[in-house]
């Protein structure tokens, strides 16, 4: 598959085949896409929580906050959450020149585990007190900065062109979910 292909097959899942277990070597091999990623002058403030196992994952999911457009939708049922995931950490006593790291890193993961034929989502809306606690993390040397949830995507997943000026938020007609993105030629300007 080109680039272009693993971009748009890139999208965030929030439903997954729950049994398709993910092992700690491809979570190890999606931190080294990380790894090589650029970083803000180079000063690496990242570092990751592997979880793959069925109570680990239990207490990640529970400090999520699961998809804020679909009103009334807690995330996804049992037998259909994620396999595993990469918790993101930024280390406290490095000052980073910027706060871009965890999103390039968290992107160039998704990227690999859709390479991988896994999909993803990345998770800012997180109880990070509590899943600290969960993880046994000393508050004073780490932040949590994004989760990324990761599974075999059971969910299909449409994007629907739209106009600049028009409705961004994504919906779900029945299994389907629908992700609205603005055309190109009205995202460049002049």
């Amino acid at each position: 598959m080109n680039f272009l292909e693993l971009v748009k097959r890139n999208r965030s899942y929030r439903r997954f085949f729950q049994d398709e277990k993910i092992t700690k070597k491809t979570l190890e091999e999606l931190v080294e896409l990380a790894r090589f990623s650029a970083s803000g002058g180079n000063m690496q403030p990242l570092r990751f929580v592997l979880s793959f196992s069925q109570e680990r994952n239990d207490k990640i999911f529970s400090c999520l906050k699961w998809a804020m457009m679909l009103k009334g939708w807690n995330g996804p049922e049992e037998g259909e959450r994620p396999a595993a995931y990469i918790v993101i950490l930024k280390l406290i006593n490095v000052s980073a020149p910027n706060n871009l790291d965890p999103g390039i890193m968290a992107q160039s993961m998704l990227l690999g585990a859709v390479d991988k034929g896994f999909g993803g989502c990345m998770f800012g809306a997180v109880n990070k007190p509590l899943l600290t606690e969960y993880l046994g993390l000393d508050s004073a040397e780490y932040e949590i900065a994004l989760v990324i949830a990761l599974g075999k995507p059971k969910e299909k997943i449409i994007v629907d062109d739209i106009p600049a000026g028009a409705d961004t938020k994504y919906y779900r007609e029945g299994e389907i979910h629908h992700v609205p993105k603005i055309l190109l030629k009205d995202l460049i300007v002049g």
